[in-house]
């Protein structure tokens, strides 16, 4: 091994040689490794923990303001509300809203979420999983900062931080209902930091826990063994491959099935059928949506990411999303980028030490890596927060904060409902009676009547909301009545006569 050189008062050290000929090169491609790989000195690590609790602040306040005035964009929150409560209960994550007595291990393969049972025993609330979900985001930003600032200036490393935190990427996650990819984001950051640091057993243990966050992350955790085995480490990369890949085989094949009402892998049909022939031109088709999805990955490293292998990482859950079926996977939308994050801006700092490490690397090339291209990805962060009408935006807005007439409408209907009851609602007002009341789809409680039903009549009606809302319930319950409580501000609460 060749020891490197140390600095005693300036501002980096040398590390060891991970061996002759392999590890990552400081040359900038795999397998060269005379030239010494540089970090800078160790330095406080409180700026970079201070940065993350002011985007854990603000991640909460998006959050938050969601929440309380019924912003909810999907079920996912209530769904993950009622598996938390069932972990935390002892007992099998059993979530109504997806069916009568139907175990959430039968959709998706999410076991992770289990953590946050001791959360909810303290703090039995909505939000605290939406806090969760804040503080896990968060954390990532100080791991990415942390670890950038081993690599470039503190200024810089901030600057990154501040960048990566901003993403739209992880703005358009936060900006969306709970999800279990949350453990995700701050894992992978952890993953790739020790790759960056060539701690490859570390980064292997923390891949690890990747396959218990959700089925399609094995592949992920194989494309971390790949990466490893790239940098050399072979023996060491093809087993965390084989455990990756093992671990989606079992769940998808395995676990899901045997969970599933239907004996299958509900997901198989937002695959494209036919052969691969069909799954490779189907990556890039429709063009111009999955092109433009790539530009804005990689605009966001100012494109220097390029030129580091870590984005080998990233391949899995872009090739999944790409060959799908379904539109929604392919753009810039929901919560599908936030777990590339922390991938791509780790990849720019792998980018940005090979550069400058590289003795043929064009001056241009290294004036950009150098000095520029910080600059250049903060200002491509702080301008998409306006272009894209991004969430942290609103933070700075004093409407976001004010109540308004229907959500004080809504919340008086609410407080109609007792908890522990039987309910029936769309999709509004479940992320609030999930955490208090049994709660189902629209005519998902089959066995027994619901004793409420809980109707926002401005979303989601094709073509339009029912006019007679007993008649309404009493449909999709035949022989049982129902009075309505409340219609007010196009939101309804209908009790069981009988």
């Amino acid at each position: 091994m060749t020891q490197g050189a140390t600095s005693t008062g300036g501002t980096t050290v040398g590390i060891p040689t991970q061996r002759a000929g392999g590890g990552i090169g400081a040359g900038g491609g795999i397998g060269v490794g005379r030239a010494r790989h540089r970090l800078a000195a160790k330095r406080p690590t409180w700026p970079y923990l201070l940065l993350g609790l002011l985007f854990c602040a603000g991640y909460a306040v998006i959050e938050l303001t969601r929440y309380l005035h019924d912003g909810s964009m999907s079920w996912d929150t209530a769904i993950f509300v009622e598996e938390v409560r069932a972990y935390a209960d002892f007992q099998a994550p059993i979530v109504h809203i997806k069916g009568p007595d139907a175990n959430i291990l039968g959709d998706h393969f999410s076991p992770i979420t289990a953590l946050l049972a001791p959360l909810w025993w303290l703090f039995p609330s909505t939000v605290t999983l939406l806090l969760a979900q804040a503080a896990l985001f968060a954390s990532s930003v100080s791991v990415v900062a942390g670890t950038a600032g081993r690599f470039l200036s503190r200024t810089k490393a901030l600057c990154l931080g501040t960048a990566y935190g901003l993403s739209w990427g992880l703005q358009r996650a936060v900006d969306f209902d709970f999800h279990e990819i949350c453990f995700a984001v701050p894992l992978l950051a952890v993953v790739l930091r020790n790759v960056l640091l060539r701690r490859y057993h570390r980064a292997a243990f923390w891949a690890l826990p990747l396959t218990l966050v959700k089925e399609d992350l094995g592949i992920t955790v194989a494309a971390v063994g790949l990466l490893l085995f790239l940098l050399r480490e072979r023996a060491l990369g093809v087993m965390l491959a084989v455990f990756g890949a093992g671990m989606t085989a079992l769940t998808v094949w395995g676990v899901i099935p045997h969970f599933s009402p239907t004996g299958a892998y509900g997901y198989r049909d937002k695959l494209p059928s036919g052969g691969w022939s069909h799954w490779l031109t189907g990556l890039l088709s429709p063009a111009d949506v999955k092109l433009s999805t790539l530009g804005m990955l990689l605009a966001i490293t100012g494109f220097l990411a390029l030129r580091s292998p870590l984005l080998v990482v990233a391949l899995p859950t872009l090739g999944w999303r790409f060959v799908s079926d379904n539109p929604d996977y392919w753009g810039t939308g929901w919560h599908y980028n936030a777990v590339l994050m922390p991938v791509l801006f780790l990849a720019l700092v792998d980018a940005v030490r090979r550069v400058r490490e590289r003795e043929g690397s064009p001056r241009w090339l290294r004036a950009y890596a150098d000095g520029a291209v910080v600059p250049v990805v903060t200002a491509v962060a702080l301008t998409l927060c306006g272009t894209l009408d991004l969430p942290a935006v609103s933070v700075l807005r004093a409407s976001t904060y004010a109540a308004t007439p229907r959500s004080d409408a809504i919340s008086r209907a609410l407080a109609l409902v007792p908890d522990g009851a039987t309910v029936e609602s769309n999709i509004t007002a479940m992320s609030r009676l999930a955490a208090r009341t049994d709660l189902y789809w629209l005519g998902g409680s089959k066995a027994a009547p619901p004793q409420y039903v809980v109707l926002d009549l401005s979303y989601g009606w094709s073509p339009s909301p029912p006019a007679d809302l007993p008649g309404y319930a009493a449909q999709m319950h035949p022989g049982h009545s129902y009075r309505v409580l409340t219609d007010d501000m196009e939101f309804a609460v209908l009790e069981l006569v009988n």
